[in-house]
């Protein structure tokens, strides 16, 4: 694996008050790509620190990819209470601005899992990034709330033994969706990637590497 990315934390503004926000680059960074990653529901102890959110700004600093991570308002250091996902997307878009300023010349990638996935995939129409990646996204969520389907290139990993978002429920609805995102199914693997978030690292930088 690549050598561990400089970290800096910062506070941003957002919507609902202060954001807390970790910037992860990696080593020569060249300015052209940033990813702002997404993580699981502020309700069930969501937090920029997830294991799996963690796995995805390390892959994405693997393969020469800033990695934006932040909470969402009302979890760790941000400020203000949960905001039924509309606050959340709102939260988004705020850390993608940012990040966009911050990096005025690098393309836009959005991140997720879970309800991070959602959240990302929902705010994909009005930011318009250049990729979209989707960890075990919640489709019972996601069906209602996506208006149109990104047209980006868009992944998602989902694991067949996933006891929280069902893999059938997720190969269904991406069977509905046009132009289809690519699917990958992983045999045996739960929703928190237990025991595979080496093999998660490794599965998003194979399929991610070189794609400008």
């Amino acid at each position: 694996m690549a050598k561990a990315p400089a970290k800096e934390s910062i506070s941003i503004a957002g919507p609902a008050g202060q954001l807390e926000v970790l910037l992860e680059r990696p080593e020569g960074f060249d300015g052209r790509r940033v990813a702002v990653v997404c993580h699981p529901h502020p309700q069930h102890q969501g937090t920029m620190l997830n294991k799996v959110v963690h796995t995805l700004a390390r892959a994405m600093t693997d393969i020469g990819v800033a990695a934006v991570r932040f909470n969402f308002r009302g979890v760790g250091a941000s400020e203000g209470e949960y905001g039924g996902g509309t606050g959340e997307l709102a939260d988004l878009e705020y850390v993608a601005a940012f990040a966009r300023q911050r990096w005025p010349e690098a393309e836009l990638w959005l991140a997720g899992f879970s309800f991070g996935a959602v959240i990302s995939a929902r705010a994909a129409e009005q930011l318009s990034p250049a990729r979209l990646i989707s960890i075990a996204p919640a489709v019972n969520i996601l069906g209602r709330n996506l208006r149109s389907t990104p047209a980006m290139p868009w992944l998602i990993i989902q694991g067949s033994a996933d006891d929280v978002v069902a893999a059938d429920d997720v190969m269904e609805w991406v069977a509905d969706l046009e132009p289809r995102p690519e699917l990958i199914i992983l045999p045996g693997v739960g929703h928190f990637f237990h025991g595979h978030l080496v093999d998660l690292r490794e599965l998003l930088v194979a399929r991610l590497a070189g794609n400008d």
